[in-house]
């Protein structure tokens, strides 16, 4: 069940109902029944996995704050680690590392006949096994406190609105608001609708209208050449920021629906005057999760400027790995860890107030980066980069025939640039604002003729892009 169907139009309603008209006491059982359905929705037989990891998580943590041995301590979290993190890597990474095992071998002249899995990546398992993660070393550390109430903390596992893809929440931010009594507030609904709106405006709009023609390219980059491959590139940097910020707006304003707070995911990346501000302000929750547990951990930049940038370089791998198994993603990753590590030497870094020459470069590194995560190979993503210039001598010839190749005319062209200077209006009131509180200055007419406006737009693209797309990072 995605945000963007029509079972969970149905959905939703039916929840938001019985939430709020049952006793306050059981609002998490509430909480706890829809996830499950809405996660059994997707594949039935994995619903197996994530109480499975829950349920080891759980013990763990009760386990941990009844330990007094700090060695008995670090056994139980090492047990953890391989027990969640093993279930992540044998359905999302073993192929991938077999593969690369068998190939090492076979250059050393001993074949070996690999034995893959055929296995279904269950959706959102990074997120909640990342998720538990935290909340077993939180206990460790003596951060927080275990829940002892099972339903409650298998709720913050499995919470429907950022299950599939996120925010990765913090125990002390998430589970605390599970456990307590909540109070309809109007004014949490409709804020939470605003930004829901806005969710499904980024994802349906802009997101899903620009996927059209990028996967029409991407799905055979070696028979395009010249101005079409750069018009893609920056086609997809736009509708990943869309999708993936859509998916997180739709999820915060849904947990606002039920009286909860999620963190902020995205905060206007694109207009980042450095690449280390970008990735401040791009999926935040993985962001601080990698700091706080893998930077920090690893040392930081307690230990000198040499090893400071090893941290950098292995966090970033390990970032680019966790999006996916493929030698591309751990590259896209890389060249991000490098980036960061050069800007720190020279000391580009720096927060600039009027940076638009830096923004611009950042935007054309970011968008040149994300050529190997949308890749499927090696070769298609060196392909897009050898060819996306050509014909570039004669300009107005070469924007021409890249519209061309994939289908613009002069109509999608002006509702594409509307929609995405739209995008950058908002995102630029974002960067000192908060623009859905900024709404409620309009008069209460313009605000529902603005409503009504949007919600006419989103049921025409919805027409027009025909079936459920999905979430670009439910893949991950």
């Amino acid at each position: 069940m995605s945000f963007n169907s029509f079972s969970f139009a149905i959905f939703l309603p039916i929840v938001f109902i019985i939430y709020w008209w049952i006793p306050r006491k059981y609002q998490w059982i509430v909480l706890l029944i829809s996830s499950y359905y809405f996660y059994m929705s997707w594949n039935a037989k994995y619903v197996f996995l994530i109480f499975f990891t829950t349920l080891v998580s759980y013990y763990c943590g009760i386990f941990l704050s009844a330990t007094k041995s700090d060695r008995n301590k670090r056994v139980i979290l090492c047990c953890t680690a391989v027990v969640c993190l093993g279930i992540l890597f044998l359905f999302k990474y073993y192929n991938f590392f077999i593969g690369i095992f068998c190939d090492t071998m076979s250059s050393l002249s001993i074949q070996l006949h690999p034995i893959t899995l055929n296995l279904l990546l269950p959706v959102g398992i990074s997120f909640y096994t990342f998720q538990t993660m935290s909340y077993v070393i939180d206990v460790y550390h003596g951060a927080v406190q275990p829940e002892r109430n099972f339903g409650k903390y298998a709720v913050f596992v499995s919470f429907f609105p950022q299950l599939v893809a996120g925010p990765i929440e913090r125990t002390g931010n998430l589970l605390p608001q599970i456990g307590k009594e909540h109070f309809f507030q109007y004014e949490d609904a409709i804020y939470g609708l605003r930004q829901m709106l806005w969710g499904f405006f980024k994802k349906i709009v802009i997101a899903d209208t620009l996927a059209n023609y990028v996967d029409l390219v991407f799905d055979e980059p070696f028979s395009y050449k010249g101005g079409v491959l750069l018009l893609v590139s920056v086609f997809f940097s736009i509708q990943i920021y869309c999708d993936f910020s859509g998916y997180s707006d739709i999820a915060i304003g849904t947990a606002r629906l039920f009286g909860i707070e999620l963190m902020t995911n995205f905060k206007s990346p694109y207009l980042s005057t450095s690449v280390n501000e970008f990735w401040r302000k791009w999926h935040i929750s993985l962001s601080l999760w990698f700091r706080d547990y893998v930077y920090i951990p690893l040392g930081g930049n307690r230990k000198g400027k040499i090893r400071k940038y090893i941290n950098v370089m292995i966090t970033f791998l390990l970032s680019g790995l966790w999006h996916g198994a493929n030698g591309t993603f751990v590259f896209w990753g890389g060249i991000h860890g490098l980036a960061q590590v050069v800007e720190n030497v020279f000391g580009l870094n720096k927060k600039r107030k009027h940076g638009l020459i830096a923004t611009c470069i950042v935007f054309i590194f970011v968008t040149f980066a994300w050529i190997f995560f949308r890749a499927s190979s090696w070769q298609e993503a060196f392909h897009v980069i050898s060819y996306m210039f050509s014909g570039i001598s004669l300009p107005m010839t070469y924007i021409r025939d890249a519209l061309m190749a994939v289908g613009i005319d002069r109509k999608e062209c002006i509702g594409i640039g509307i929609s995405v200077l739209l995008l950058t209006i908002c995102d630029f009131i974002s960067l000192e604002r908060n623009s859905f509180k900024e709404f409620d200055k309009f008069p209460k007419v313009l605000r529902w003729g603005i409503y009504y406006l949007m919600g006419i737009i989103l049921i025409a693209y919805s027409l027009q892009n025909i079936g459920e797309n999905q979430f670009v990072y439910f893949q991950f």
